[in-house]
């Protein structure tokens, strides 16, 4: 039998989230990828990978007046999207859609302002996946992978538009690659240590221009987060890039 979802708090407690008792939780990547993407009040944004819709919910309560959309492979978690949209009334900002991109995004959705991707961090030929089927399939590529995943960001994306994506330090050069391949190579990386992860915005730019922005460290020498990483997980900043 499932267990029911816990209730978990995340900006402070500006967002209320249900998510699984056991399986993929949500972590500080999530709210550090909302918390990147420069949003405006009226713009859309796409949410690829969107579990339960932490980041579309920490949009949403940071930005006012901006909709969100989240696909999520995994039915269930997506169905906990819904109902943290409702719980926090948000629902006609907050959508959640089941869908996988290995098929292409429904054509009504349209071309959005924003996309930001939380893809599975490991490829499958090298990963040792959870016995947990959920969190296995949010943590290990499985029917669409990494290029995939950001030849359907940026095909989502308005012209002008940026896409943001939080993954492994050690696929980095991977994903510039694929992004500058794709027509997107004006690329900004944020490292966020201790933790091996980075940040990457990209824009559309005929050849690759890369820039790296002084990173946001996370945790202090003697523990705890620093005051510029509670500023954006406790306090609702943005991050800038």
């Amino acid at each position: 039998m499932e267990m029911e979802p816990t209730e978990n708090a995340l900006l402070g407690g500006r967002v209320r989230l249900l998510q699984p008792a056991r399986g993929y939780r949500i972590a500080v990547d999530a709210v550090l990828l909302a918390a990147a993407v420069e949003a405006r009040p009226a713009e859309r944004i796409l949410d690829l990978g969107a579990g339960v819709a932490a980041v579309g919910l920490c949009l949403a309560a940071r930005v006012p007046g901006c909709t969100i959309v989240g696909i999520e492979l995994q039915p269930t978690l997506a169905a906990l999207g819904v109902r943290n949209a409702r719980l926090n009334e948000v629902d006609e900002r907050v959508q959640t859609l089941v869908h996988d991109l290995a098929d292409p995004l429904p054509g009504h959705l349209g071309p959005f302002d924003h996309v930001a991707t939380n893809p599975p961090y490991l490829a499958a030929a090298v990963a040792d996946p959870s016995p947990n089927p959920s969190k296995a399939l949010a943590t290990v590529e499985s029917s669409a992978d990494l290029a995939r995943w950001l030849d359907v960001a940026t095909g989502a994306l308005k012209p002008a538009g940026t896409l943001l994506t939080i993954h492994r330090s050690d696929r980095l050069e991977e994903i510039v690659g694929h992004l500058a391949g794709l027509g997107w190579g004006e690329i900004t990386v944020k490292r966020l240590p201790p933790a091996a992860r980075v940040l990457v915005r990209a824009r559309r730019a005929s050849r690759l221009q890369r820039t790296e922005a002084p990173p946001l460290v996370l945790h202090r020498a003697a523990g705890g987060y620093t005051d510029e990483a509670e500023a954006v997980l406790r306090h609702a900043q943005p991050l800038i890039l």
